[in-house]
């Protein structure tokens, strides 16, 4: 009887190809299994997503359907399976909910350091003591070196040369003697090697987070949203949940959102979970990430901590699944396929049959609005850990003190003092500022002329450390040029203020100061987020200036004022979410601050003090905001009440994107259900020579989107030169 199987092979063709099975694989082959197959003259590989026999009717008609031969499969590259039928239905929803082909879905889920065909452990030379000698066979060095290994009882090859002050040469020559075996050993590179870890023992928890811990246990039909403020001890509540699942045999997944947080919240569960941890992110190398994934897939690790891929870690018997702050936006994949791994979690768990719980102060109205019906369950722990009060927020009008001074003030006075204050109490003061760089923009003082990038319609931010002007958008860079392009004079002004400008004027106000700064330029090498981080938790420092990477998740106990240098920013971008962002973003840098005994302090600069987001986030009331931001969202037909997809068209030719988009939304404009917005030019009109439109879909079900979306695809294929990719449940609208 023959056997075939479908495979979906590395090339984003978006379909699956049959082959047939050779007799000696038959019996070892099994679904989620990578497989070498021929494909157009080639060797690739492929995963295998079903296997049939010709008794299959259904299967077996189709195979009598075709004109060609059927290839057998060359070869199966791994036993094991890449993926267990769960976390293969999970991909094949993600490719479906997305509308991304499966091959990407596929690659998505496991590391490309994983599939690499040569990627393979790392082997040492290993020694280890054998039968004891007798005393006439060695030298005299040579019994010292064997009893000083039998007493270590064996060790790596090169560590034991270093600590014995001995060679390879005089080790291999008692292995000569039969005194110790050297031999290739599989060497974990472990992510941790080099940092501390201190072993923790659990915190006994107050009434109100006894409760959200029963709550997790006790609900295994739906997700959990934890929403607890700031500082209220969620990530205990995660350790203490965690724990009662490893008693029972099964593992664990917690997702953070940003890198920086990584290094923190892996300590915390090291110290309390041991060698049973593992960490999956970006910022690992290809061997390290490569071990890692492999002690999850054998079962040695059973808690997974890492950024959004995580959620596809082959955790063994997954019983629960936990999303940090999962309100955050960098869940959200921004390319192909543009999952959001808050959604993909909950997916998760139900085709696991595990606990979820999505942990934040500020959820998303997606989240909160679930919560609200009833399809998750709400735990609650609305007060800070052991009686700590919230901080107190100040709200500093910038419009008065712009009046008052003749320009925009990077500081107000009043934040210079309480920086002042502490820096004299011996406390720490946390800065957030969401621009990196010097300034937004170098413009010609003359004739006011913007440099700007040539390939993206952005300009340029200036970056005094380098001396030199970036596009943020494509990474390119140019020096400062002697005369402006436009009039031909020489003299430029720096417009705007990023990280850099705010750490050297805090310096020339308080030279004393020692100030680490924190954004995408600072932390560029490995480890720079946890170096940081370590020296501003040992009061290293006294001030942390830094981006969004700061603004959540932290816990430094010696923090006492938070200073928020531009609130505005995120208000006026042009998005539905921006209010929300905006509140968000001010909680959770408020956070920061008052996190233990001594109480906390808020200072927001701002020139919207009476803006919704503002005034809420400054009073704490989450339950306030939520319930005005969602009856506007309802009024709209805007998400939570609606679907959204956001398909984007980019081409080198800014008429041929502006065309297939206005076709494309005639169009769909007939599709039953679907709601079509204008055709317009993206925000970012130009990005890396791409010019830029899109055209956004609303439907009250998702399913709607993709069925649409389907047909146009199909009915309208992109032409040579344009790039059409759909955004489902898009964060971002520029």
């Amino acid at each position: 009887m023959l056997v075939f199987v479908s495979v979906a092979i590395d090339l984003a063709l978006d379909r699956l190809f049959t082959y047939s099975v050779p007799a000696e694989c038959t019996e070892k082959l099994r679904v989620g299994q990578l497989l070498r197959v021929s494909f157009s003259r080639r060797e690739v590989r492929g995963f295998a997503l079903r296997v049939w026999s010709e008794s299959d009717e259904e299967a077996a008609s189709a195979a009598a359907g075709r004109s060609y031969a059927i290839k057998p499969i060359l070869g199966i590259a791994d036993d094991a399976p890449f993926f267990s039928e769960s976390v293969l239905a999970l991909v094949k929803w993600m490719a479906s909910y997305t509308c991304s082909p499966i091959e990407s879905c596929l690659k998505a889920a496991v590391p490309a350091a994983v599939l690499k065909p040569n990627a393979k452990p790392r082997e040492l030379l290993f020694v280890e003591p054998a039968l004891a000698p007798e005393p006439t066979t060695l030298t005299k060095r040579q019994r010292e070196l064997y009893d000083n290994i039998a007493r270590v009882g064996g060790g790596w090859m090169q560590q034991l040369c270093r600590e014995f002050k001995t060679t390879p040469a005089s080790l291999r020559a008692l292995a000569e003697k039969g005194c110790v075996t050297v031999a290739a050993r599989a060497k974990r590179r472990d992510p941790l090697a080099g940092r501390a870890v201190l072993p923790t023992q659990p915190l006994e928890l107050n009434a109100m987070q006894r409760a959200a811990l029963e709550t997790i246990s006790a609900t295994a039909d739906r997700p959990v949203l934890l929403h607890g403020v700031t500082g209220s001890g969620k990530t205990e509540i995660y350790l203490q949940a965690i724990a009662r699942e490893l008693d029972q045999g099964r593992g664990a997944i917690v997702l953070v959102p940003e890198i920086a947080l990584t290094p923190q919240t892996v300590r915390r569960f090291a110290g309390r979970f041991g060698d049973r941890v593992a960490v999956l992110h970006s910022a690992l190398s290809d061997g390290e990430r490569y071990d890692e994934w492999h002690r999850i897939r054998t079962g040695q690790a059973r808690v997974v901590v890492g950024p959004r891929s995580a959620v596809f870690a082959p955790v063994r018997d997954l019983g629960l699944i936990v999303v940090d702050e999962e309100h955050d936006g960098s869940y959200k994949q921004d390319e192909t396929p543009r999952y959001n791994a808050r959604d993909v979690a909950v997916m998760r768990g139900h085709y696991e049959h595990c606990k979820v719980v999505l942990g934040s102060a500020t959820p998303s109205l997606e989240s909160w609005l679930n919560a609200k019906k009833g399809k998750y369950a709400l735990a609650s722990v609305p007060e800070r850990v052991a009686g700590h009060s919230l901080p107190e927020v100040h709200l500093l009008n910038l419009t008065e003190e712009t009046a008052a001074y003749g320009h925009v003030p990077i500081f107000s006075k009043f934040l210079l003092d309480a920086i002042a204050e502490r820096l004299k109490r011996g406390e720490q003061t946390i800065l957030f500022l969401n621009r990196r760089g010097y300034a937004r923009t170098c413009e010609c003082k003359e004739c006011g002329h913007v440099i700007a990038c040539p390939d993206c319609s952005m300009a340029y931010t200036y970056h005094q450390v380098d001396d030199c002007l970036r596009c943020h958008v494509c990474g390119g860079w140019t020096r400062v040029p002697a005369r402006c392009p436009a009039c031909g004079a020489r003299d430029f002004g720096f417009v705007g203020i990023g990280t850099q400008r705010a750490e050297a004027a805090l310096l020339k106000c308080m030279p004393h100061a020692r100030i680490l700064r924190m954004d995408a330029d600072s932390t560029s090498r490995k480890f720079s987020h946890d170096d940081i981080l370590s020296q501003f938790r040992a009061r290293q420092a006294d001030v942390l200036l830094g981006t969004q990477m700061i603004a959540k998740g932290l816990d430094f106990p010696n923090v006492t004022l938070v200073g928020v240098l531009n609130a505005d920013a995120s208000l006026n971008m042009p998005d539905f979410r921006a209010s929300e962002r905006t509140y968000q973003l001010l909680a959770q840098v408020s956070g920061r601050a008052g996190r233990a005994e001594k109480p906390g302090e808020v200072f927001i600069q701002t020139s919207q003090p009476d803006a919704p987001a503002v005034a809420a986030a400054a009073k704490s009331d989450y339950a306030g905001f939520a319930d005005t931001e969602l009856a506007g969202r309802e009024e709209d037909f805007l998400p939570p009440y609606a679907k959204l997809a956001l398909a984007h068209f980019k081409s080198k030719s800014d008429e041929q994107a502006r065309g297939w988009c206005a076709l494309y939304a005639k169009a769909l404009g007939t599709w039953p259900g679907l709601t079509v917005g204008e055709p317009m030019q993206s925000p970012l009109e130009r990005a890396e020579g791409w010019f830029r439109h899109q055209l956004l879909l609303r439907a009250p079900k998702m399913a709607t989107i993709a069925e649409a979306w389907k047909w146009i695809s199909s009915a309208r294929p992109a032409p040579n030169g344009l790039r059409v990719a759909l955004d489902v449940d898009a964060l971002s609208f520029t």
